[in-house]
């Protein structure tokens, strides 16, 4: 027997003939996914994503790594199924803690190598290209890609075979007979290795609630087509994810059949444009113009693609809501059309630009409030029962979704017949082998975030104090001392966030006035104790801002002794 013991909670034992399942990020969650596969005391990491914060300053936050970093020797690779940001966003911040090649077909390598040129990066980092279908040997493990559909180019399976069985690990996917870019599902592979025998399904479980099919791509292309000649006064802007690259071209494609020419607005879809040209999946397509290129054209006769779908703050859309944008204006007569629906969480931040939008006059058409001008790229119920009938798993891993994803997607398979199922949280460690599934230890793991351009962890002494500060705001008191005399200074008070400018004096007055009772009785050998004359101003002045604001503000006291 094997045991694992550094820094765990735990310790527990395994075999070197275990298969073992540990995922760090993506369940119990939608978003920063991160999973790790152990076999014969070796490694194996299946993406590593990040969500998005929306507080305290942090905008990326990513899975804390610390069990596999202990085990770094043993890590034969990570190996990327597709190019979202829940999916390859955290390896230009984790990867130097890693230090392994990384693994992916043509398209998610080339939008990885742009994101790691950011961070100064794409020399060091091995990116190794698999080709489509192709296969990977990283003993003791056999890799075989197995080309999906889904809302962005290149998404894979992965059959990941051992000597003591095989794991199908979905990645995201949908089941789509007309995806526009991009290969069809490789249903044959699947049924391949379900004849084979497959020992785990780990299976996307986002849209497990949604009865049927998830509609085609193809769909989407023919209403916008029908949408955009609706309306022919205006500017007219589409927002809509920059990675669906179907998506990009059946806006282009919608302008063009109204007459009008695609503009592509925002890095990210510019991007994202340029990888998918230069791989040919637009080539049947003439090039987008830019921003600049538009000035001169008339506005009934441009359609922009934007980014901005999901209300992000620098996004393009956002900056021409607020007239903030330096060459695109809208007004009046203008209409924009948001092909995507929006991400839970999200709410707030897309009803705000789209509040900003009717200020100025203009049309807002929204997916949640009209029909076909989006799809989904995750499977709906009847996909997953075709999954199910193509591998045929002894145990289904219900991934990517929060709990009751998770659990619907268990229930769902036991009653379409699997045999086993098992319902992971961030940090279980499952024991996949002999088709008996179960929790062997649950390994300790957390947060990280971005903070500016250092990663930290979520859950800090750093960032409570940050929360703590926008819950309350601060004082800053510093005040001169000369303890021989048992003589001080006028205390100097700086509030932040605690009192409008008109009640600052009177709540600067009272912290001092709570500042002098403390040396009123103060003892004569505490004079010269600096660390406890801090302490006590510091309550002081907490107690006179919440007798007077209700409230118990960070303090900060520094004590100068002459």
């Amino acid at each position: 027997m094997s045991e694992i013991n550094k820094n765990e909670q735990e310790t527990f034992q395994y075999t070197p003939n275990d298969l073992l399942f540990l995922p760090l990020g993506g369940c119990n969650e939608i978003g920063m996914n991160l999973n790790l596969y152990g076999f014969q005391k070796k490694w194996l990491m299946v993406d590593c994503g990040i969500t998005f914060g929306d507080q305290l300053g942090i905008e990326i936050i990513m899975p804390e790594i610390n069990f596999i970093v202990e085990r770094r020797k043993d890590l034969l690779g990570l190996v990327v199924t597709h190019a979202h940001e829940d999916h390859i966003g955290a390896i230009p911040y984790l990867w130097e803690k890693l230090l392994c090649p990384v693994y992916a077909t043509p398209f998610t390598a080339r939008i990885l190598r742009e994101k790691l040129k950011e961070v100064e990066l794409v020399d060091k980092v091995s990116i190794i290209e698999i080709p489509l279908n192709g296969e990977l040997n990283l003993d003791p493990f056999k890799i075989n890609f197995i080309s999906l559909t889904h809302s962005i180019p290149e998404p894979n399976a992965l059959a990941i075979k051992t000597k003591v069985g095989t794991v199908i690990h979905t990645g995201d996917w949908k089941l789509d007979p007309e995806p526009l870019i991009g290969k069809k599902t490789d249903t044959q592979a699947l049924k391949n290795f379900g004849d084979e025998g497959v020992l785990a399904l780990v299976c996307d479980s986002t849209n497990v609630f949604i009865e049927g099919k998830t509609e085609s791509e193809a769909s989407v292309r023919k209403q916008l087509i029908s949408l955009v000649k609706q309306y022919p006064e205006g500017r007219i802007v589409i927002a809509c994810f920059a990675s669906n690259v179907a998506r990009l071209a059946s806006c282009a494609i919608a302008a063009q059949e109204a007459g009008r020419v695609p503009v592509l607005v925002g890095r990210s879809m510019i991007r994202m444009e340029k990888a998918a040209r230069e791989l040919g999946y637009l080539k049947d397509l003439p090039p987008f113009l830019t921003e600049e290129e538009s000035q001169n054209l008339d506005r009934n006769k441009i359609v922009l693609i934007s980014t901005g779908s999901q209300g992000e703050a620098r996004s393009a859309l956002a900056r021409m809501s607020s007239n903030g944008h330096p060459r695109l204006k809208l007004s009046a007569g203008d209409t924009v059309i948001f092909s995507a629906r929006m991400i839970p969480g999200n709410e707030v931040s897309v009803k705000g630009i789209q509040e900003q939008l009717y200020d100025l006059g203009v049309t807002v058409i929204h997916a949640d409030e009209i029909e076909g001008i989006h799809v989904s790229g995750h499977p709906a119920r009847e996909d997953l029962k075709e999954m199910y009938s193509w591998v045929r798993p002894l145990i289904v891993v219900p991934v990517h979704g929060e709990p009751a994803h998770l659990r619907e997607q268990a229930r769902y398979a036991q009653a379409l017949g699997v045999k086993k199922v098992i319902i992971p949280s961030n940090g279980s460690l499952i024991n996949l082998t002999s088709g008996e599934p179960q929790v062997i230890a649950k390994i300790p793991h957390g947060r990280l975030a971005l903070d500016g351009n250092v990663v930290v962890p979520l859950f800090s002494a750093q960032m409570k104090e940050r929360a703590k500060l926008m819950a309350t705001g601060a004082v800053f008191i510093t005040l001169v001392l000369n303890p021989d005399e048992q003589a001080y200074g006028r205390p100097h008070v700086t509030l932040l966030g605690i009192a409008e400018e008109t009640a600052e004096e009177a709540t600067i007055q009272a912290i001092e006035k709570q500042i002098e009772s403390v040396f009123d009785v103060m003892p004569p050998e505490d004079w010269y104790k600096e660390e406890v004359i801090s302490e006590m101003i510091r309550i002081a002045a907490r107690r006179a801002i919440n007798e007077l604001r209700g409230k118990k503000p960070l303090t900060m006291v520094h004590v100068v002794s002459r």
